[in-house]
């Protein structure tokens, strides 16, 4: 990797992280030494780079900082072109159109040598086993998550049963046979995953979560990473290969 790259690709792994990142940890990235790495910083702290830190505790950029929006590497393109490929195949129609207009712009904005990363990526996404045809229900779902708005969803389970429901939408996940909206349950008292083909009917309705914005999404992180370290303290529990 040229010096020139290696500084901005240190920048990169600084912008995206928030917290501290140590040298060690960008020396494994980049597969150099921490010597290098620290040289590396010297330099960017000397050509004005907002960078605040020291050897042994981990480097913090700026949040004011800024750079270019469109400097991308071919990796960078490519893993664009993948998301994109797998939004396009499995999102409703106005996520996968916003999905290839992404696409496009970055074309339009890369130099010309790097167009072929686009035309003729060396990456491409599965097309999926099985797709929820209902567009309009996906795009609600994302638009009552996006205004903070609660849900009423009338709910079928695996076992046939049929509930009606006020939730709170956290987040609307793609997976690879069906979506899933995860959200707080007024029923059950609890955070639950609803598959959207199980979804009879979802209303939006005219009253907020009540909470700041992000703390919702925040109480749903935290439940989770305590499900998943309860089953990782289970016995039985064995992780996949």
């Amino acid at each position: 990797m040229r010096r020139a790259d290696r500084l901005f690709q240190i920048v990169q792994i600084l912008r995206r992280s928030q917290r501290p990142v140590t040298a060690a940890a960008i020396a494994e990235e980049l597969e150099v030494s921490k010597r290098t790495v620290y040289r590396d910083m010297k330099d960017l702290v000397g050509q004005q780079v907002p960078i605040d830190g020291e050897a042994g505790f981990g480097y913090v950029l700026d949040r004011s900082y800024d750079m270019p929006p469109l400097m991308l590497t071919a990796d960078e393109i490519e893993a664009a072109v993948l998301g994109a490929q797998w939004v396009s195949a499995h999102s409703d129609r106005p996520l996968a159109n916003a999905a290839r207009d992404l696409v496009a712009k970055i074309a339009a904005s890369i130099p010309e040598n790097l167009r072929p990363f686009i035309v003729e990526p060396s990456v491409a996404a599965r097309q999926p086993l099985r797709t929820d045809p209902s567009d309009t229900l996906a795009t609600s779902l994302r638009q009552s998550i996006r205004d903070g708005r609660k849900l009423r969803l009338i709910y079928r389970s695996a076992e046939g049963q049929t509930t009606d429901r006020v939730v709170w939408p956290v987040t609307l996940g793609y997976v690879e046979t069906s979506r899933l909206l995860i959200g707080w349950c007024e029923l059950r008292q609890a955070f639950r995953h609803f598959r959207s083909d199980r979804i009879q009917l979802a209303e939006i309705i005219d009253e907020p979560i009540g909470l700041r914005s992000g703390e919702l999404r925040r109480r749903w992180q935290r439940w989770r990473d305590e499900e998943l370290a309860s089953l990782q303290a289970d016995p039985s529990f064995k992780a996949s290969e």
